[in-house]
């Protein structure tokens, strides 16, 4: 196959599927070693982004989707169905904050931190697909353990879980001490 027919099925494979494929199986479908297809890939994402057409292909976690340009949102609006639902609440980014920087993570381990039960944000997080279970600790009671997902990414626009912001120690160095 040429390169011009390559891109043509991963366009209509990625159109079709609607949701993100990962390498290996895009690999798979067209034959073709995993380097080859990221040069390809990548090609194609520079093609879309430089000729500002109206979709894009964008990478998450080794996965590739179809999806518009954020900047055409007012308009796509315009004629997608308005989802019913909210933002998170402060409790369920809080909560979701700590799975991403400390996953996998129990519940009680989530808890610790915040401080606070956290079912109900938890149970949010889950309905949304932001989370989902990734197995049980090896202790007593084999409690849930819990990581973020591929929608999280693609909600939070991170490509992999390393590039999450830094988070830095707090700088106490300004709070005046009795000795």
């Amino acid at each position: 196959m040429d390169i011009k027919e390559v891109e043509s099925i991963i366009e209509g494979v990625l159109f079709a599927s609607g949701y993100a494929l990962h390498i290996n199986k895009l690999a798979e479908i067209l034959q073709i070693d995993k380097d080859t297809l990221r040069s390809i890939l990548a090609r194609m994402m520079d093609y879309y982004n430089y000729e500002r057409r109206g979709i894009q292909i964008i990478e998450i976690d080794d996965c590739y989707q179809f999806c518009t340009r954020p900047e055409h949102y007012e308009y796509i609006q315009k004629i997608v169905e308005p989802r019913q639902k909210q933002g998170l609440s402060k409790a369920a980014l809080e909560t979701v904050a700590i799975i991403a920087y400390n996953q996998p993570i129990t519940r009680s381990g989530i808890e610790e931190i915040r401080g606070v039960n956290c079912d109900s944000a938890i149970r949010s997080l889950l309905e949304r697909g932001l989370i989902e279970e990734s197995g049980r600790l090896d202790a007593p009671g084999k409690p849930i353990l819990y990581k973020t997902t591929q929608e999280f990414l693609r909600c939070f626009g991170l490509k992999s879980l390393k590039d999450l912001p830094q988070i830095y120690p707090l700088d106490t160095s300004f709070i005046d001490r009795e000795e």
